[in-house]
C-alpha cells in the first residue's frame, strides 16, 4: 500500500522560508513523475511545480525564483524549498505522484496524478 505524507508547513512571516517535504512509502519514485500542488481556502487547487522522470523541474509562474522542487530517490521523498514567501502562499500543500514516468511539464494536470499526500499546512502572515 502506498502512503503519501507531506511535512514541514507553519507558519511564518512574509520574506520568511519553509522546506516541505514528501515521504513516500510502499512505492519507489525513482523516474517517476512527482509534484507539489496547492489549495488556499475558497480557491481551486494550482499546481506549483513538478519534477519529470529525467529529474527535469518546472514551475508555475507564482512559483519561479522562489521555490525548488527536488527528489531524493535515495529517501524515496520530494521537496519543496520556499524562500521569500508571501501572504498569497498561504495554502495547504499536497504532494502528487503519478504512477508512470512523464517527460515535461505536468504541475497543470492534476489528473495525471495516482496518489496524494493529505496535505500540510502553510501560512505567512504579512
Amino acid at each position: 500500500q502506498v502512503h503519501v505524507v507531506e511535512s514541514g508547513g507553519g507558519s511564518v512571516q512574509a520574506g520568511g522560508s519553509l522546506r516541505l517535504s514528501c515521504a513516500v512509502s510502499g512505492y519507489t519514485v525513482t523516474r517517476k513523475c512527482m509534484a507539489w500542488f496547492r489549495q488556499a481556502e475558497g480557491s481551486e487547487r494550482e499546481g506549483v511545480a513538478n519534477v519529470d522522470s529525467s529529474g527535469s523541474t518546472y514551475y508555475a509562474d507564482s512559483a519561479k525564483f522562489r521555490f525548488t522542487i527536488s527528489r531524493d530517490n535515495d529517501k524515496n521523498t520530494l521537496y519543496l524549498q520556499m524562500n521569500s514567501l508571501k501572504s498569497e502562499d498561504t495554502a495547504m500543500y499536497y504532494c502528487a505522484v503519478r504512477d508512470d514516468s512523464c517527460v515535461g511539464r505536468y504541475y497543470d494536470q492534476d489528473s495525471i496524478y495516482n496518489y496524494w499526500g493529505q496535505g500540510t499546512q502553510v501560512t505567512v502572515s504579512s
